[in-house]
C-alpha cells in the first residue's frame, strides 16, 4: 500500500508516527478539512501534470486553483493533468492520496507560494484516508521541492 511506503520514507527521519490514518475519507480538499476540523485552506493538495511527458506535482494551497496564465509562463506550455489512470504507475500513488513523498525519481515537485501564509499545513499521505500536519519547513524538507513557484489563484 502506498501510505505504508510513506511511512517507510517518514520513518528515515523519525516522523513515521505522525501519519494519521482516518475513520473516513480525506480524498478531496472538502473531505481531508471536514475529517480533520480544519479550513479547506489549510489542506495541501497535491495537483499531478504531465509537462512534455514529465512528471510534475504542485503542492498548493485547498483554496487555490490554477492560474493557467501563471502555470504557461511557468512550465511554457497549457496544464495538462495525468489521467487517474495513469497515476499510480507514474507517480506511485494513486488519486485521493497523491502527495510529495516516496516518489519514483524522475518526478518533479514543486510548492506553490499559497501554502506560506500557514504554520503548518495537511498533505496526503498515499491514501485516500492518510495525511499528516508538517510545518511549512518540514513540508518543503520532507518533499524536497526544485522550488516554491507561484502559479495559484485564491478561489
Amino acid at each position: 500500500m502506498s501510505v505504508e511506503k510513506v511511512k517507510a520514507y517518514f520513518k528515515q527521519f523519525g516522523i513515521a508516527e505522525r501519519v494519521l490514518e482516518l475513520s473516513q475519507s480525506s480524498a478531496t480538499v472538502e473531505e481531508a478539512a471536514h475529517a480533520l476540523h480544519t479550513d479547506s485552506c489549510r489542506i495541501a493538495k497535491t495537483l499531478s501534470f504531465d509537462v512534455d511527458g514529465r512528471t510534475v506535482l504542485v503542492v498548493a494551497s485547498g483554496d487555490v486553483r490554477i492560474d493557467n496564465s501563471k502555470y504557461k509562463a511557468e512550465f511554457g506550455k497549457k496544464a495538462a493533468m495525468i489521467l487517474p489512470a495513469e497515476l499510480a504507475m507514474r507517480v506511485g500513488h494513486e488519486a485521493g492520496g497523491v502527495c510529495p513523498f516516496a516518489l519514483p525519481e524522475n518526478v518533479e515537485v514543486y510548492l506553490d507560494v499559497s501554502l506560506k501564509r500557514f504554520e503548518t499545513v495537511f498533505p496526503a499521505c498515499g491514501s485516500s484516508n492518510s495525511t499528516i500536519e508538517l510545518t511549512i519547513s518540514e513540508l518543503e524538507l520532507y518533499a524536497k521541492p526544485r522550488k516554491w513557484i507561484d502559479i495559484g489563484k485564491l478561489t
